[in-house]
């Protein structure tokens, strides 16, 4: 079951995090940052335990970022990460903005939901904000990936 994340889940969502963060393949993120964002997120549930989880984090009137996608290994190759992702695009559309990036190292997953590769350069809000304060810039080894969605 996918739902909006709720206060409950937020030491769930951040125990995903630190799972993934130390390889480097997604940000960690604080306590504190995670309760000012806790809007952005989905979760995935299984037997009422969060299993996956996605945000969708609004850059601009017409840019949002898929962040923060992480599904156990356990429950990986299910296609829960696939489904984290639609929500946020279902929410995007809802939302009405227009187009939705990811910085990644899996293009294939995104590519199979209808992102595309696209310069860096094309994100001008994303890099000022978020990119200025990683620990990945300016020597950043993501690939941008963009999806129109209407």
């Amino acid at each position: 079951m996918i739902r909006k994340a709720k206060m409950g889940d937020i030491q769930e969502i951040q125990r995903l995090i630190k799972l993934f963060a130390p390889r480097g393949v997604i940000l960690p993120r604080s306590l504190s940052e995670l309760y000012d964002h806790l809007r952005d997120f989905f979760v995935f549930l299984r037997n009422r335990k969060v299993v996956g989880i996605c945000a969708l984090h609004i850059c601009w009137d017409d840019l949002a970022e898929i962040r923060s996608l992480a599904v156990r290994e356990e429950e990986q190759n299910k296609g829960i990460g696939a489904k984290l992702v639609k929500a946020c695009l279902e929410e995007s559309r809802r939302l009405g903005v227009k187009r939705v990036f990811a910085l990644t190292y899996e293009t294939e997953f995104f590519g199979r939901l209808g992102f595309k590769k696209v310069d860096k350069g094309v994100l001008p809000h994303k890099i000022w904000t978020d990119c200025l304060n990683c620990v990945k810039f300016p020597d950043c080894d993501e690939v941008a990936v963009l999806k129109e969605v209407g």
